[in-house]
């Protein structure tokens, strides 16, 4: 969902610059992908939206696994015969009232470059991690396909590794899972060998945040790259929730009570959460360390299923007797959390983050400091990034994984 909100954001300030410009997004669902629609229903009567028009993929329904390493290289192979209708009825449109003019893929849609080549267009990535990240990405297929380094030996090793996008070392521990296994590594390398052949890559970050990996992509060998950052969503469009609001509005009026830069603000992304032993911990660190806290608390998918957390009917369920009562003073612990709103009010002091880029730039946005705690993805390689290159977080844990 985050990414293409992102999408819909870069893609608002496209035409706003240009009236002559409109923008087809094509939409591949997830399975648990269950908020599209709506937000997507939700920006088609605004003005920002009025060039902006989106069409929905059916449905596919895949054997493979969504856990397995192959599910998004067999999702994107399942959706081509879908794109390639849809691309063929936009040219047919084009032909009559205006030109195609390119296409910007997803960082994980790098397969769709071949229709782009078969109708003649160019093709653009739009990359919403750091350049550091790309960096990364490039650095690691260029050892595997030259060099013959199988990049899965570094798992849980404790070498020091020399990337082109950084100016410090970087541990071995903080690679992404997806490098470290080997059913995901070929895929994800795929992406950086096909970035390479792009016309150029559209990137969620700026020049004063990553000044050295920016300066390092051209020797890596990455095409033209424009970095637009910071790109986000601040009106938090995602979340119309049916309550009108009304939770948001709550925590607004709780925080609107509290002293300035007091609030410890605890939010793990639309993926995130915690094991029941893992939570009555944290409720002890909050508890002794006697600060205001703010806890976007998610209740994990069913052991063995592959879904996004949700908000607990009761949160009592899990945490300690009495928790609430002692801490009702000074915290406040909630389901979804309107995090760009929270992270703009003053009360705000620390943000304890899973360190996904997007949540990065909010928090840079906003002059929060960021407290380290990565859960999946390349959240490891951030919370090291903010910790060790800018010095813009401070580590509780870099190199944990859920």
């Amino acid at each position: 969902m985050e990414l293409i909100v992102s999408m819909v954001e870069m893609a608002k300030l496209l035409v706003n610059r240009d009236p002559r410009l409109s923008i087809t997004i094509l939409i591949m669902k997830l399975p648990i992908d269950s908020e599209v629609d709506s937000y997507t229903s939700s920006l088609a009567t605004s003005m920002a939206a009025a060039r902006i028009r989106f069409i929905h993929l059916p449905h596919v329904n895949l054997d493979t696994k969504i856990s397995s390493g192959k599910f998004f290289s067999d999702f994107m192979e399942s959706n081509k015969p879908h794109i390639k209708r849809a691309i063929a009825d936009l040219t047919d449109l084009a032909a009559s009232t205006w030109r195609l003019a390119g296409f910007v893929i997803d960082m994980f849609c790098t397969t769709m470059i071949e229709l782009a080549d078969e109708i003649g267009v160019p093709s653009y990535v739009y990359f919403m991690s750091s350049a550091a990240f790309l960096g990364l990405m490039l650095h690691l297929q260029s050892l595997q396909d030259e060099q013959h380094v199988d990049i899965t030996e570094f798992k849980d090793s404790a070498a020091e590794l020399d990337i082109p996008s950084f100016e410090h070392t970087l541990p071995a521990k903080v690679l992404p899972s997806a490098v470290l296994f080997k059913e995901e590594v070929r895929p994800f390398l795929e992406h950086a060998k096909r970035i390479r052949k792009i016309k150029g890559i559209i990137i969620n970050t700026f020049d004063e945040l990553e000044p050295h990996a920016l300066g390092s992509l051209a020797a890596l060998g990455a095409p033209m790259v424009y970095p637009v950052g910071p790109i986000l969503n601040l009106k938090g469009e995602t979340k119309a929730k049916a309550d009108g609001g009304g939770r948001g509005n709550d925590i607004m009026e709780w925080l609107n009570e509290q002293p300035p830069s007091s609030v410890v603000f605890l939010c793990f992304g639309s993926a995130g959460s915690f094991r029941e032993d893992q939570v009555k911990e944290t409720t002890y660190a909050l508890e002794r360390s006697g600060h205001h806290f703010l806890w976007s608390l998610r209740q994990p998918p069913p052991k063995g299923k592959y879904d996004l957390p949700r908000d607990y009917t009761d949160p009592m369920e899990v945490l300690p007797e009495g928790f609430l009562d002692r801490t009702a003073s000074v915290g406040k612990v909630i389901g979804w959390a309107p995090q760009a709103a929270a992270l703009a009010h003053p009360a705000i002091g620390v943000f304890i983050s899973h360190c996904g880029w997007n949540s990065t730039l909010e928090s840079i946005w906003f002059g929060v400091v960021v407290a380290t705690w990565p859960l999946y993805a390349e959240q490891q390689f951030n919370a090291f990034e903010l910790v060790v290159e800018p010095g813009l977080a401070v580590e509780i844990k870099m190199d944990y994984r859920s």
